[in-house]
């Protein structure tokens, strides 16, 4: 085994002091070894308190601006590929996660533009009227004054489905000035901690404020101890996973979660003539590729409506072609033993519906990357298998779509629409009312913008709490002032 890589970020500790434990990763080529760092409760405590000083000293004191100038700078410093933090995660990510490189540089660079200077007074500007208030009181319409306070203490808990995913809750936390200590999961120790080390390179007192650390799953004494010390907790991971958190999760700390949820596609008639099919089914095709349909937003469900120059089935058909073509260029990660089970029973299920004598083909198979399913009647939303595994389902008017989809209410997210602008506006409304809380277009599935609502929720003011002087105070303070005595 090669060199050995050092995950986390520890402010404040010599590594001699803590454990190490190293994951081994074998999905793709040579293994590599990545040591993680684990804490015991007493340390976990004082982590905490290092990084609420850091906050204090470092965040807090300054201006929203200015740390939005910091956290474009470290970006700044990820999208140059000569950079030498850059030239790390494009070489490790690949071999950590398995996906494929071109695939995690390109996915990479396109989620990091989100989080550049622009974007970020976008992102500020979403949730608050006024950012202001993030630095100090400002007046209110109703009279008084308002101020947000970012928490002392955010913990973070991410998954490793996707490369980078830490960045968006430590980028959240940095805007609310709060600390911040994630762990990090096993799948995905690195990105973190990488990007912990760079922003201390770039403003070293932010890097007090932030902490990576891991533990294995199962192991309470070390979760116990951050969950007792956050101000908020947020969370990403399956459902069952995050209902078992939530139970640990002291009642008067704040839980976010972000479970499993399912995201599909919609096709209309007029995406399907003949100068427009091929690039609808190209850039449905992007979505299902990319990250493997790993992240939340990855459609699992294509519904195609009857009535376009290409009919659903020879939609299925052009979208496997289009898959084909995409996997010579972005070929799939290996797939470990459970995943390949469960491909190849969806693909014998499929297959045995056919048979059956539902209206049902089956397009790739065997040693093919990817599987594509059309199905002639449209019916409930079923999650997919993943890993470019998606079913086409045909329906004789885009309003089908909402009755399919709405029993999965409380999971569905993210929408991809080609339709025309007379047609989009009633079916959006139509899935928002279902539950949908992301409407996009085809092909930008991954591709997030500055300051979406994750699950529909806000990003920044879900961590906030604020404190009011109301006009009634100010009033009375008025009597109190000396030029009135």
């Amino acid at each position: 085994m090669g060199e050995v890589i050092r995950a986390g970020w520890l402010p404040g500790f010599d590594e001699a002091e803590v454990g190490w434990e190293t994951l081994t990763f074998t999905r793709a080529g040579p293994p590599v070894a990545v040591e993680v760092p684990v804490l015991d409760a007493a340390q976990i405590a004082r982590l905490a308190a290092t990084v609420r000083k850091g906050a204090r000293e470092g965040l807090k004191s300054r201006g929203t601006a200015e740390i939005v100038d910091i956290v474009d700078a470290a970006i700044h410093r990820l999208l140059d590929r000569d950079d030498p933090h850059r030239r790390a995660l494009d070489s490790l990510l690949p071999a950590i996660t398995g996906y494929d490189a071109e695939m995690v540089r390109v996915g990479l660079t396109d989620y990091l533009k989100t989080f550049r200077k622009p974007q970020l007074t976008r992102f500020l500007a979403e949730d608050f009227a006024n950012p202001g208030l993030l630095d100090g009181f400002q007046p209110t319409p109703k009279g008084g004054y308002a101020r947000a306070h970012g928490p002392e203490l955010l913990a973070h808990v991410w998954a490793g489905n996707v490369p980078g995913l830490p960045l968006w809750s430590l980028v959240s936390g940095l805007l609310v000035k709060a600390g911040s200590i994630g762990k990090v999961a096993s799948a995905e120790p690195l990105f973190a901690g990488h990007f912990a080390r760079l922003l201390a390179e770039v403003e070293p007192t932010l890097g007090a404020a932030l902490g990576v650390v891991w533990w294995r799953g199962g192991e309470g004494e070390s979760e116990a101890a951050l969950l007792a010390e956050a101000d908020v907790v947020m969370a990403y991971g399956g459902n069952e996973a995050l209902a078992d958190l939530a139970r640990r999760v002291p009642i008067t700390t704040r839980f976010l979660p972000h479970g499993h949820k399912i995201s599909f596609q919609v096709i209309a008639r007029e995406a399907l003539d003949t100068a427009k099919a091929w690039n609808s089914a190209h850039e449905a095709a992007r979505d299902i590729v990319a990250f493997d349909q790993q992240g939340c937003y990855s459609p699992q469900c294509v519904f195609v409506e009857a009535g376009g120059a290409l009919s659903p089935r020879e939609f299925a058909r052009a979208l496997a072609h289009e898959l084909s073509a995409f996997e010579s260029r972005f070929p799939r990660r290996p797939l470990d033993v459970g995943e390949a089970n469960a491909l190849a029973g969806w693909r014998h299920g499929q297959e045995m519906r056919g048979l059956a004598g539902a209206e049902v083909e089956v397009v790739g198979g065997g040693e093919a990357a990817w599987s594509v399913a059309f199905t002639g009647t449209a019916d409930a939303l079923d999650p997919s298998v993943l890993n470019r595994t998606i079913r086409v389902a045909a329906v004789t008017d885009l309003a089908d779509v909402v009755a399919c989809v709405a029993p999965r209410r409380a999971y569905l997210q993210s929408a991809a629409i080609a339709a025309a602008p007379e047609r989009l506006f009633p079916l959006a409304e139509a899935l928002g009312s279902a539950g949908v809380t992301r409407i996009t277009a085809l092909g930008r599935m991954s591709v997030l913008e500055a300051g979406w609502h994750h699950d529909g929720r806000f990003n920044l003011l879900d961590l906030v709490t604020i404190t009011e002087i109301e006009a009634a105070a100010e009033l009375a303070a008025e009597d109190l002032a000396d030029y009135l005595a």
